[in-house]
């Protein structure tokens, strides 16, 4: 199993960007399709970006795409969402997550339920 720890969240205003990081340990995240989601307390968790280890393939959700960028070093076991023009409606915790399945090839989307593993999250807020 592998186990993940998000870090890099914090307050910013809006227009500014974080960079947050995921560190993966007792497995390789290669073997995993790795993604972010994201909670507002009270509502539904989002599904934001994920990546596919073997093509390379990534998703982004409407509400993220052209600002946010995801990206995988295999070599490190790290994974990182680059956060750009952040607006205060993405203020939210951000969880990366990892399944062995790269499901959103198959759906076209991303699900809680496609992934296996979690991390605790790191807050965002926005202001």
């Amino acid at each position: 199993d592998v186990q993940l720890v998000e870090s890099g969240g914090g307050s910013v205003q809006a227009g500014g960007s974080l960079r947050l990081s995921c560190t993966a340990s007792g497995d390789t995240i290669g073997r995993y399709c790795m993604g972010w989601f994201r909670q507002i307390p009270d509502k539904e968790r989002e599904g934001i970006a994920a990546i596919d280890p073997a093509g390379g393939q990534a998703y982004y959700s409407e509400s993220v795409q052209g600002r946010f960028f995801i990206d995988a070093d295999n070599a490190k076991g790290t994974v990182s969402l680059v956060t750009n023009n952040l607006k205060p409606e993405d203020t939210a915790a951000y969880y990366c997550v990892a399944d062995p399945t790269s499901w959103f090839t198959l759906t076209g989307n991303l699900r809680f339920q496609d992934f296996a593993y979690w991390g605790r999250g790191t807050q965002v807020t926005v202001s």
